[in-house]
């Protein structure tokens, strides 16, 4: 009788090791096969990553803060790039606080003042800036001097206004 629990104690130890083995194994495998997905999903993000670097370095070069020959030409004269960017920004917003339309846009508004909504400089000379009334839209290059006593002339290289 000792000896038959003994036989129903071990083969119950078997079948729950058995268990526990096969439980293990399908957990094992359902893992993996996450792993292995989470590692392909990785991999394509790495890849998207580095093609939008790639995109966003080559954009950036005609920009003043990526273009190394005009940072160090403001720098050249004492200044930092991104102070006078942040600087003639402000100048440039702040002509759009005058009565009317912004000096530095040659249209007159139809529905309004022209004002200036978003600027890009291009270099240490250029900006490309957008401008609208509200119905009507256009662009604008203008060519900026920074003189030695910090004062800046904005002269239009040319402009135009969507049809509409």
């Amino acid at each position: 009788m000792k000896r038959q629990i003994f036989l129903y104690l071990f083969l119950f130890a078997v079948l729950l090791l058995i268990f526990q083995y096969m439980n293990e194994k399908s957990i094992f495998e359902s893992q993996e096969k996450q792993i292995e997905g989470l590692s392909s999903k990785l991999e394509n993000a790495t890849k998207a990553r580095d093609s939008l670097t790639t995109k966003l370095d080559e954009l950036d070069y005609f920009t003043l803060q990526g273009n190394d020959n005009a940072m160090t030409y403001f720098e050249s004269m004492g200044y930092e790039a991104n102070e006078i960017e942040a600087y003639i920004s402000d100048r440039i917003y702040d002509k759009n606080l005058q009565s009317g339309s912004n000096p530095l846009v040659p249209f007159e508004g139809q529905t309004g003042g022209m004002k200036i909504n978003k600027i890009k400089f291009l270099n240490h000379k250029w900006i490309l800036a957008d401008f609208t009334d509200g119905t009507y839209w256009g662009e604008l290059l203008l060519q900026y001097t920074l003189d030695q006593n910090g004062d800046i002339h904005f002269e239009n290289l040319s402009s135009f206004i969507y049809p509409r």
